[in-house]
């Protein structure tokens, strides 16, 4: 029987403390890596919020506790904008309700066939008034996705009648009538169905919500014709990026990985275009062919589908003139009823370059008022203690919350100051009692609106 000799087992122990060092740093390296992608060490904040000094804006960051009260996301994962978004997409919302709705369908001029779903208010409305939200959801979406029914049903609980485009070619279940989908400004769809509800409920005022491209789009639609703006109390977008061009470049860059998430957001539309490829090829009037879808195979980011598709639906002769034309940035100041445009800057899908935009219109324009989260990611917000997420996300409640009380400031004013009126611009009492004297301001991302 052999013994270990003094010299050997000195040199035991120095293996294995030797050992347990490599584990000790290995162990110390995963944590220190998992803090940093989790970003657990990033405090939380409220929101920061630009605005103009008038009434409405005092009154609303005065009535709208969510706008300057911190949010709080999950502990765990919640820090992390990667993750917010990947679950938004994933899992859209936990306990998802279901909605009851009416689908309908309007021929539109080009032989195009729109769809909307209409869901009925659940209960009065706090001020009493007949108000319908007129939703325009992400991009391929539609009114059957989880964050959607979600948020209806949370709306209409509090009173709001909710319409909800479903984008052209978005729904498995429903076919192209004519050759060509949604696209990333295109307004006709929408302004169809507010057409549809201004006629249907002639007493109902609108409330206008866009998510992601659908803020870019509603933006649009706004700004497009004054007209547009009739009855509208008020519009709210959520995670847009205001213009495609802009956005092209830093969609291809590596940082914040969004060159993976345009890759994969490529290959969800290359999914829906093939998905009515008959359709798009099928019809004399179609500007898609052969070649076209060929070069759709290989695409693999969103610059390369608009290229080779989407523009052409619409006679672009370039992508430059499309991504102009279609970005709400060139309509977007022409607005003039209250706008409420969110942001996170962790989404890693919109570069921080691109909020320069809503933070100079925030900054000129007495109309708007632009809340930058630290957290959310791209349409994630989801709030929660440590690990699991609230069925409701702050995105959810802040937007009901900004328009609970528009509604209500609008209830108070007399009749000829309301938001849409059209005595607005000709009863000059009316006039004579606007307030003046404006003055821009940004709150910071701490509780310090107390201490002006």
């Amino acid at each position: 029987m052999t013994t270990l000799e003094d010299g050997d087992m000195d040199t035991f122990s120095q293996e294995l403390l030797a050992f347990d060092g490599v584990k000790l740093a290995a162990v110390a390296t995963v944590l220190y890596i998992i803090v940093r992608c989790l970003n657990l060490k990033s405090p939380t904040a409220p929101p920061e919020i630009i605005y103009q000094d008038t009434p409405l804006s005092l009154y609303l960051l005065k009535s709208c506790p969510m706008l300057t009260k911190e949010y709080i996301p999950p502990l765990l994962w919640g820090k992390s904008g990667h993750l917010q978004t990947a679950l938004y997409g994933k899992m859209g919302r936990v306990n998802t309700p279901t909605p009851c709705g009416v689908r309908k369908f309007l021929p539109m001029h080009d032989g195009a066939t729109a769809t909307f779903d209409l869901f009925e208010a659940l209960g009065d409305h706090s001020t009493g008034d007949d108000i319908t939200m007129v939703i325009c959801p992400g991009i391929g979406n539609h009114s059957e996705k989880n964050y959607i029914r979600t948020f209806v049903d949370y709306s209409q609980r509090q009173g709001y009648r909710c319409a909800v485009l479903n984008h052209l070619g978005a729904l498995p279940n429903v076919e192209l009538t004519s050759p060509r989908m949604f696209t990333y400004g295109c307004t006709w769809e929408f302004a169809a169905m507010v057409g549809y509800i201004k006629r249907s409920f002639p007493q109902t005022q609108l409330v206008v919500v866009g998510f992601s491209l659908g803020g870019n789009i509603v933006c649009k639609f706004l700004g497009e014709n004054y007209s547009n703006q009739d009855r509208v109390l008020c519009c709210v977008s959520v995670c847009q990026g205001y213009s495609a061009l802009r956005a092209q470049e830093t969609f291809l860059q590596w940082d914040q990985c969004r060159r993976l998430y345009n890759f994969v957001l490529a290959g969800n539309m290359k999914k829906l275009i093939l998905a009515h490829s008959g359709t798009l090829l099928g019809m004399n009037s179609s500007n898609i062919g052969d070649a076209d879808l060929n070069r759709l195979y290989a695409a693999t980011s969103l610059t390369q589908i608009d290229d080779n598709i989407m523009r052409k639906f619409h006679g672009y002769s370039s992508l430059r003139e499309y991504y102009e034309k279609e970005s709400c940035v060139h309509y977007i100041h022409k607005v003039s009823v209250p706008l409420l445009l969110v942001n996170s800057s962790d989404d890693p899908l919109v570069h921080q370059s691109l909020l320069a935009i809503p933070r100079t219109l925030a900054e000129k324009m007495p109309n708007v008022i632009f809340a930058l989260t630290q957290h959310g990611g791209h349409m994630g917000f989801f709030e929660g203690a440590v690990l699991f997420p609230q069925p409701l996300t702050w995105m959810d409640k802040v937007i009901v919350e900004y328009t609970d009380t528009i509604c209500q400031w609008e209830k108070k004013r007399p009749a000829c100051q309301r938001t849409g009126s059209n005595q607005r611009d000709t009863n000059s009492s009316c006039l004579q009692n606007t307030p003046s004297g404006e003055h821009m301001h940004t709150q910071p991302p701490v509780s310090a609106l107390h201490q002006r």
